[in-house]
């Protein structure tokens, strides 16, 4: 069954559709107090959260598109996913792996001979996907602003860190894991995204580029200054947070992830790659962009492992040895921010149970990870 609720202001509900008698009200009404409370509290203008529960799924809609227009979000609402993009360049990169065009343990120079005498050369592709290349900064410095600047920065960086000790989440590294991967493909990175990976996962309303049709649909993003802001793309930013979707789209991607949908063999194995576990930093297990805890998850390790300073200090990594393959009994999770945007996905495989959390605001990661918890443990997926 599916249905849709949406509130055209955080005070203002409108029930579209109808509820069985057998159907959880109670579950439906813990979503609606608990987004409700969230968007009051940080003044949220639009929000969709979609649920999937072994491929019975949910669709909350709450609030407006822009304050401008106020037309009301829906599942097709364009959100900026920030690096909620890094799963999907995480995917095509094992996918590539999948169909023989690359593979993950060789070197950045076996794919980019351009960079044979540096020392990125030389670190494994899969470091790229796992944040471990040595520590690379969250972004590029402002002084790199188109490819020739870029190439130039590769070639000169040097590691604090040898690869796959230290954890430093960086924009940088997976973009160059993008750029790699779409040059194996031989198409540009959004071609090989919007014409190869979107389709082959049945994503139609998910882009790098919003087409006119759809522009209609892009949500006004509000900065924490509730500002209207929309994203100003940098060096790589298609690869690293470039990505604008929409709850019914993500929700499908979580579904894929849990074997919920029958993708192509290659790229059910392309989807079981990515989470496959590489390091260990403190509670959290590191994939391939996708993040792991052992389930019943506690909120405190969840809240930690999504805070700032995950984002933004470095922290020391223990490798795996073998990488360990992909589990069940394990939450899954990815935060995505811009300056206007903040979503969240959250997935359990072992109960087949995921969460789509999409808001036109930059609102703390902590308040993100209490409102997905508190709507997943009604479903009984979570520690006391």
């Amino acid at each position: 069954m599916r249905w849709t609720q949406t509130c055209l202001a955080p005070l203002l509900l409108l029930m579209i559709g109808s509820v069985a008698a057998d159907e959880t009200p109670d579950f439906d009404q813990t979503v609606q107090d608990e987004a409700r409370s969230v968007m009051q509290q940080y003044n949220i203008a639009g929000m969709s959260i979609a649920v999937t529960d072994n491929g019975q799924q949910r669709f909350y809609h709450y609030g407006v598109e822009s304050r401008a227009t106020q037309a009301p979000v829906t599942g097709d609402t364009l959100f900026e996913l920030g690096s909620i993009s890094k799963l999907f360049t995480a995917t095509l990169a094992t996918w590539a792996q999948a169909n023989g065009q690359l593979a993950l343990g060789d070197t950045v120079d076996t794919y980019l001979p351009a960079l044979h005498d540096s020392r990125l050369g030389k670190v494994p592709l899969f470091h790229l996907g796992t944040h471990t290349a040595g520590g690379f900064p969250l972004q590029f410095p402002e002084a790199v602003r188109d490819d020739a600047q870029m190439m130039s920065y590769f070639k000169a960086w040097q590691p604090q860190y040898l690869p796959g000790t230290h954890r430093s989440y960086a924009n940088p590294s997976i973009g160059l894991l993008g750029l790699i991967t779409a040059k194996c493909m031989k198409l540009p990175f959004e071609a090989a995204l919007e014409q190869k990976l979107f389709p082959a996962l049945g994503m139609s309303n998910s882009y790098i580029t919003i087409p006119g049709n759809k522009l209609p649909h892009y949500a006004q993003g509000y900065n924490k200054q509730d500002a209207a802001v929309r994203l100003n793309p940098g060096v790589l930013a298609s690869e690293a947070y470039g990505m604008k979707s929409g709850s019914r789209d993500l929700i499908r991607f979580v579904e894929a992830n849990m074997g919920l949908t029958l993708p192509s063999p290659s790229l059910q194995q392309a989807l079981a790659d990515t989470r496959t576990g590489y390091f260990t930093i403190g509670a959290m297990t590191q994939g391939l962009i996708w993040e792991q805890y052992e389930a019943p998850v506690k909120l405190e390790a969840l809240i930690e492992g999504n805070s700032s300073k995950m984002a933004y200090e470095t922290q020391p990594a223990v490798a795996l040895n073998p990488p360990q393959a992909p589990r069940q009994n394990v939450w899954i999770n990815k935060t995505g921010s811009t300056n206007g945007f903040g979503g969240y996905v959250a997935f359990v495989p072992a109960r087949k149970l995921g969460i789509v959390i999409l808001a036109n605001k930059n609102y703390p990661n902590e308040a993100r990870v209490r409102l997905a918890y508190r709507i997943l443990s009604e479903r009984g997926c979570c520690s006391p």
